[in-house]
C-alpha cells in the first residue's frame, strides 16, 4: 500500500486515546506531528516512557514525535488539526479553538452522536467554527493494528477539494490507504450505528447463537443502516463501502471492538454500568443507542435490531428476551430494495 513520496506537513492531533495516539505514531513516520492530551500527568508519562501506557501499553512513540498538553503551543505551527477525541468532547474543544481563532483545516476521527442534542461532528462544528475546511476521517480500523503498521484502509469525507486532494494524498502512503467521499453525513452515519449493532453481534456470540446468526444480523443491520442513512441524505455506496459494510464486519466481529465486549458481558448478565466502569475506554455504541432509535422514530425508518440493542440497555429487556423477539417477528419476504 506504500506510494510515492509526499510533501511533509505539520499535524497536531488532538487527543491522546488509542486512536490519537496511533494515528500519531503512523503519521509522524513522514510529517511533523504533535499529539496533544489536556491532561499535564498523561502528557509527562508519555515523555518519560516514550509510550502510551493506558490505551497503547507496549507501542513504542517515536522520539521525533512532539507531546503538548498547552493547546495554544499545540497548534501554532500546525497546517492541519485531526481531532481524536470522544464526541461528547467535541464541541467544548471546538469552542476552545474559537477562542484560540482556529482557521486552516481540520479532520476528524471521533465517531457518534452529541448526547443531548443527538448531532453529529459535522453539525457540531458548522455551530462552532462555521465554513472551516474540514472532513470525517472514517472506516474500518482498529488503533491497534495501525499503532503496529497492518495495513489499513479509510475514507476521507468532505465537501472541500482541498481535504479530498491535497491532504487525503497527503496523509495516503506507508500501510494506510485513503480513499475519498463527498458524502460526510453516510460516513458518520454508517460509523455511529455500527457501534449499536457491534453490541447486538456481542449479545449473539454472548448468547452462544453461532455464525449463521451472526451473519444473518450482520446483514440485516446493514439494510437498516442504509434504509435510515439514506432516509437522511446519505449514498448507497457509502454503506455498501468502507465506512458502512466494512465497518460494521470489523466491529461485530473484532476481538478488539468494545462495543462487541459490551454486547458479550451483557449476555453474560453483567449489568450496564458495571461493564462501563471497567471497559476502559469509550464505547459510543451505548449512547448512540437513544439516538437511532429517536432518528429512525422521527423518519419512520424501521430498525428492528437498533431498538432490540435500545430496550437492553435502557429498557431492563433481558438479552434472551430481545432475540426471542427478532426471532418471532412476522415472516415477510427479503425485499432486496432499501427502500
Amino acid at each position: 500500500m506504500s506510494g510515492s513520496i509526499k510533501p511533509s506537513m505539520h499535524i497536531t492531533i488532538l487527543g491522546a486515546g488509542a486512536w490519537g495516539t496511533a494515528l500519531a505514531r503512523h503519521f509522524s513516520a513522514r510529517h511533523e506531528v504533535i499529539l496533544w492530551t489536556r491532561n499535564i500527568d498523561n502528557a509527562e508519562a508519555m515523555r518519560q516512557l516514550r509510550q502510551n501506557a493506558r490505551y497503547l501499553p507496549g507501542i513504542p512513540l517515536p522520539s521525533k514525535l512532539g507531546i503538548s498538553h498547552d493547546l495554544g503551543s499545540a497548534i501554532t505551527n500546525a497546517d492541519l488539526l485531526l481531532i481524536a477525541v470522544p464526541t461528547g468532547g467535541l464541541r467544548s474543544l471546538l469552542s476552545n479553538l474559537a477562542t484560540l481563532a482556529w482557521s486552516k483545516p481540520l479532520i476528524w476521527v471521533c465517531k457518534g452522536f452529541e448526547e443531548g442534542s443527538g448531532k453529529l461532528p459535522h453539525q457540531i462544528i458548522e455551530e462552532v467554527l462555521p465554513g472551516i475546511p474540514c472532513g470525517a476521517l472514517s472506516g474500518p480500523s482498529f488503533a491497534l493494528e495501525v499503532a503496529k503498521g497492518l495495513p489499513t484502509a479509510l475514507t476521507l469525507a468532505s465537501h472541500d477539494s482541498l481535504l479530498t486532494g491535497k491532504i487525503a494524498s497527503s496523509l495516503h502512503g506507508d500501510n494506510l490507504r485513503i480513499y475519498t467521499s463527498t458524502d460526510v453525513i453516510g460516513v458518520e452515519l454508517g460509523g455511529a450505528i455500527k457501534n449499536v449493532i457491534a453490541i447486538a453481534a456481542g449479545i449473539s456470540d454472548g448468547l452462544g447463537f453461532g455464525f449463521n446468526a451472526r451473519a444473518a444480523l450482520i446483514t440485516r443491520s446493514a439494510a437498516e443502516i442504509t434504509r435510515l442513512g439514506m432516509t437522511m441524505g446519505g449514498h448507497l455506496e457509502t454503506f455498501m463501502g468502507l465506512t458502512g459494510m466494512g465497518d460494521l464486519i470489523l466491529t461485530c466481529t473484532g476481538e478488539l471492538s468494545r462495543n462487541r465486549q459490551v454486547g458479550l458481558r451483557l449476555a453474560r448478565g453483567e449489568p450496564l454500568n458495571a461493564i462501563l466502569a471497567t471497559i476502559g475506554h469509550v464505547a459510543e455504541g451505548v449512547t448512540s443507542a437513544r439516538e437511532v432509535v429517536r432518528l429512525a422514530r422521527e423518519h419512520d425508518v424501521d430498525m428492528p435490531i437498533s431498538r432490540a440493542v435500545y430496550s437492553i440497555l435502557y429498557e431492563n429487556l433481558a438479552p434472551r428476551q430481545a432475540v426471542e423477539g427478532l426471532l418471532h417477528r412476522d415472516q415477510k419476504a427479503e425485499d432486496p430494495r432499501i427502500q
